[in-house]
């Protein structure tokens, strides 16, 4: 199928997909609609940016729009489950869209915001419940919502809700729903525990899966640069200071690190504002906002952003620190070269960031071209016995600090410990190990 017209959606919902724009079905959603209309369980795998937030949301709009009756008090017919507050409120939202018009109700509840006023206003039923896992559990426990007539539960981002650690919770919202119900999983990858979540919660599903794991965006150009931690700055301000107009995204690894690059990037003269998991609610909110309207250029953050948001015009992404899991770097870059436009993602790799770095390449089963510095390599330990290695890149074993050249573009790098970049003569290095074994 390849128009909304011919999946037998209700007038309502096609004369609303027309006004949201959303004429032809992108492949995830012409491959999961007509299923999940026909009442079927569905597993989706699909990249980040693909549409499947529609992919689900327009079938059970759809399917609600049946039920010619409002929901009884403290209750909800669907529930969506997603990781972050950022990715349940885009999906509220869309949800919104879908069903205005029309005498459906779509619920929000996530955490970082007073739970009095949204206890309030679920009280009364609610059509589509979106939720945050942590909150929903604040809210079960108080007796404020009973999820005994819930005929629908979607999870979406289903990997990163495992990634954060939100399985046991999962089990806990799961056991509450009738198991004679409609589940629809959604994921942009398939880790070994997901196999546990899609057996425990889907009935026969359909898999559909319509982009292999760990591929990003055709349409993402991406470098990487080998450089020492102590000049990554120096190099980000130089790259940002050449599209000053464009919007930019700067991920980091930690929440005070992400805090502290934002301020100094301010100082500098770079219109920057930052997210992550200490900030408020209305805190983030208002950050996503100016960066949305153009106010903010530079919007630096953790991993909490790197899933759902849907900002078309990110033309740059930054890796400013490479992510631990392999994933989360497809999910990063995924911001950039939305709605079929071009981005770049930019990584920066330091000596102790090749395990990294490789890990990602890996996953995404290429390279990823250089375009400054020359790829670190671990050298051997002289402290270790004869025949066995030295370690990993950027001294996560002993032995002495190494300066080497940083390689193309002028860029100089510090080597780190057991590191150097590919090409060095170690000589020196052994030298100043023999002399500090001798002290």
């Amino acid at each position: 199928m390849t128009e909304f017209s011919t999946m037998g959606l209700p007038e309502q919902l096609l004369a609303r997909l027309k006004d949201m724009g959303l004429n032809d079905p992108t492949p995830i959603q012409a491959r999961a609609i007509p299923h999940a209309l026909n009442g079927k369980d569905v597993l989706g795998l699909a990249q980040t940016g693909t549409g499947k937030t529609a992919a689900f949301g327009v079938p059970l709009v759809a399917r609600m729009l049946e039920y010619g009756r409002k929901p009884a008090a403290h209750t909800v017919r669907g529930l969506v489950l997603a990781p972050t507050r950022e990715l349940a409120n885009q999906i509220a939202d869309t949800l919104k869209g879908l069903t205005e018009g029309t005498p459906m109700k779509v619920g929000l509840v996530v955490g970082g915001v007073s739970i009095n006023p949204q206890i309030s206003r679920i009280a009364k039923g609610t059509d589509i419940l979106v939720a945050t896992p942590g909150r929903l559990i604040d809210i079960l426990d108080r007796g404020a919502l009973d999820l005994g007539s819930c005929d629908f539960l979607v999870l979406d981002e289903a990997d990163q809700m495992l990634d954060l650690g939100f399985i046991h919770t999962l089990r806990k919202i799961a056991a509450l729903i009738p198991s004679e119900r409609q589940t629809m999983l959604f994921s942009a990858t398939m880790p070994k525990q997901m196999n546990e979540i899609a057996n425990s919660y889907l009935q026969s599903p359909v898999r559909i899966e319509v982009s292999p794991p760990g591929k990003a965006a055709d349409k993402i150009t991406q470098s990487v640069h080998f450089i020492a931690k102590a000049e990554k700055l120096n190099l980000l301000k130089e790259l940002l200071d050449t599209h000053k107009d464009e919007r930019t995204l700067v991920f980091g690894r930690t929440k005070w690190g992400m805090e502290k690059l934002m301020k100094t990037l301010d100082k500098a003269g770079f219109a920057a504002a930052a997210i992550h998991g200490n900030k408020s609610q209305g805190q983030r909110e208002r950050a996503l906002a100016a960066f949305k309207s153009g106010d903010i250029k530079v919007l630096v953050a953790t991993d909490v952003a790197a899933r759902g948001l849907d900002i078309p015009d990110v033309k740059y992404v930054y890796n400013y620190e490479l992510p631990n899991v392999p994933d989360a770097y497809v999910h990063r870059i995924g911001r950039t070269a939305r709605a079929g436009k071009d981005g770049a993602a930019v990584a920066f790799c330091a000596p102790d960031e090749m395990d990294e770095l490789k890990a990602i390449q890996k996953v995404m089963k290429l390279t990823i071209p250089v375009a400054s510095g020359r790829a670190w390599e671990a050298m051997p330990d002289p402290a270790a016995p004869a025949g066995k290695p030295g370690g990993k890149p950027g001294g996560r074993r002993g032995g002495p600090r190494r300066r080497g050249g940083g390689g193309q573009g002028g860029h100089g790098a510090q080597g780190g410990q057991n590191a150097r970049p590919q090409g060095a003569k170690p000589g020196g290095q052994r030298r100043r190990s023999q002399k500090q074994r001798a002290r």
